[in-house]
């Protein structure tokens, strides 16, 4: 969330105090330029109204545009067309600071540095207890491991954690991201990369993570999409169509198609007691 980035921000602009009533995209476009000079239309017409609490997922084909779309709202880029409202101000009116205090997220690509793990946990919190770091780290799902590590929570975990495995990197930013207790979750592809076996884990911390947040989450597994509150599908840029999962399996051919594709495979994987588990912790979310 600190990348020096290219957006500007407005003398006197508004300091957002919480996040009570929403977010709305109005006929939002995005567009950027290419290596060549020429302009790429990444987003077009996109209209969408979330309410605090709700799940949104995101699916659609690999380049549809669905990280475009949730990087727009930290304002890591500007739209081009239409505008963004958080509780009414327009995204561009508000300070950058206070907008991202808002919003948590956890991608892939865990951001971690050679540090200890506290102090990866409390990434720009430097002054938190360390009892509300365990705090976090137990909801995570990452006190145990932390404990077993040479020097528990002052252990150092090397350049972005190659001490550790995937899924231990995940729970960690998870960790972190409880401890933000931001009211916004982004959640971008937080499981694509992981074993079977650690995702379970992960899962089930962001199952943790996710309850009583407003939650953009750009779908891998069936066990998230299922479960959210709409599922919007998004086709070269466009919201296609949007609905809850039965909805979309009963009207939406290409939601059926990239179910398919992407999550029949896990209907046929045997459950143990670990996924029957998971998949409890997580019938609070949407």
């Amino acid at each position: 969330m600190d990348a020096v980035d290219d957006v500007q921000e407005k003398k006197r602009a508004f300091v957002l105090k919480g996040f009570r009533e929403g977010i709305r995209f109005e006929n939002v476009g995005f567009a950027y330029a290419s290596e060549e000079g020429e302009t790429k239309q990444v987003l077009q017409g996109i209209n969408l109204t979330v309410q605090p609490g709700e799940v949104i997922a995101l699916v659609g084909p690999s380049g549809a545009g669905k990280s475009s779309l949730v990087n727009l709202i930290p304002r890591f880029f500007d739209v081009n067309e239409g505008r963004i409202l958080i509780d009414g101000h327009d995204l561009r009116d508000v300070t950058i600071a206070s907008l991202r205090e808002q919003i948590g997220k956890v991608t892939q690509e865990t951001v971690l540095f050679n540090d200890t793990v506290r102090n990866n946990i409390a990434y720009g919190q430097p002054d938190v207890p360390l009892s509300k770091v365990e705090e976090a780290a137990r909801m995570a799902l990452a006190h145990d491991f932390i404990l077993n590590m040479p020097d528990g929570y002052n252990t150092k975990i090397g350049e972005k954690g190659t001490r550790l495995s995937g899924g231990e990197r995940q729970r960690l930013a998870i960790a972190r991201a409880i401890l933000k207790n931001a009211p916004i979750l982004i959640l971008d592809e937080a499981t694509s990369a992981l074993d079977m076996e650690s995702e379970r884990y992960v899962q089930a911390a962001l199952a943790n993570l996710m309850r009583g947040r407003t939650v953009f989450v750009i779908a891998h597994r069936l066990s998230t999409v299922r479960r959210a509150t709409r599922i919007a599908v998004i086709e070269g840029g466009h919201i296609t169509e949007i609905g809850t999962h039965e909805e979309l399996m009963q009207h939406s051919g290409t939601y059926q198609r990239l179910y398919r594709m992407q999550f029949s495979v896990e209907d046929s994987v045997p459950v143990g007691n670990g996924e029957v588990r998971l998949t409890a912790n997580l019938e609070g979310i949407a």
